[in-house]
């Protein structure tokens, strides 16, 4: 392995790049980013247009079903406020999905090599990093206005003064294990399938690399969709319970 790597033959995260303003964009990640929203809000368009209050269609029955369970976890977590944040547990889960689950789309340019036409865009630390401020952001704002400047300032006291750094370190930390929860999980499954088409070839050949790699693909990707679904329901059920920690009064 090490050789391997020492030698560039296994390349990570090799896309190619442009700069502008001074900063590094990847068209590629950004490409699949709007595709993946692009997804999520025709879905969001055609589920709008044909709901029904009779007998649903199963996107609808699937629909519902997603929401009843946020509504239920934001009830729990908020309580009657939390009405307003369903909408956002509902985003989150599915833009999260779709991008995890672009993962599994044929669009790798050559065998062995990580450059994707249409990488997965959660794979990119970038994203799970700007959802993740995105969150921190939101948690902080709800929390100085559900208990005003003072008491946003004195729950780090809580329970008593001396665990004021700890708790500004746990509040730091949050985004930082947003970010690499959902980031590390789904980039291993690439790199991983990266490394065995690598090491396959060296050591069995093209063809013997070839079928090596296949084989593994077909036994990880199952996997995989269900490791993506698992990730976009935590990262969605974290937001959620973050809001309600930021957001809990003496009182609750």
């Amino acid at each position: 392995m090490r050789p391997l790597l020492a030698a560039g033959q296994i390349k990570i995260g090799d896309q190619p790049t442009i700069k502008l303003f001074g900063l590094t964009f990847d068209p590629t990640v950004i490409v699949a980013t709007l595709v993946a929203a692009a997804v999520v809000l025709y879905f969001g368009y055609r589920m709008r247009k044909r709901a029904t209050s009779g007998v649903p269609s199963k996107l609808q029955l699937l629909f519902e079903l997603l929401v009843e369970q946020i509504s239920e976890l934001t009830s729990t977590a908020i309580g009657e406020e939390g009405v307003k944040f369903v909408p956002l547990g509902v985003v989150l889960f599915f833009f999260i999905l779709v991008c995890n689950w672009m993962e599994f789309l044929p669009s790798t340019l050559a065998v062995g090599v990580s450059q994707e036409l249409l990488p997965t865009p959660t794979a990119d630390v970038n994203l799970p990093a700007a959802m993740a401020i995105m969150v921190f952001f939101l948690c902080h704002y709800m929390s100085i206005k559900k208990r005003g400047g003072r008491g946003y300032l004195a729950h780090y006291k809580k329970p008593f003064a001396a665990m004021t750094p700890i708790n500004i370190i746990e509040e730091i930390t949050k985004p930082i294990t947003l970010t690499f929860r959902l980031f590390g999980n789904l980039f291993a499954g690439g790199l991983m399938i990266t490394v065995v088409a690598i090491v396959s070839a060296k050591i069995l050949g093209s063809v013997g690399g070839l079928v090596t790699t296949a084989a593994w693909t077909f036994v990880w990707k199952p996997f995989g969709l269900f490791i993506g679904a698992i990730q976009a329901l935590i990262f969605s059920l974290l937001t959620i319970m973050y809001l309600g920690m930021a957001m809990s009064v003496d009182e609750h």
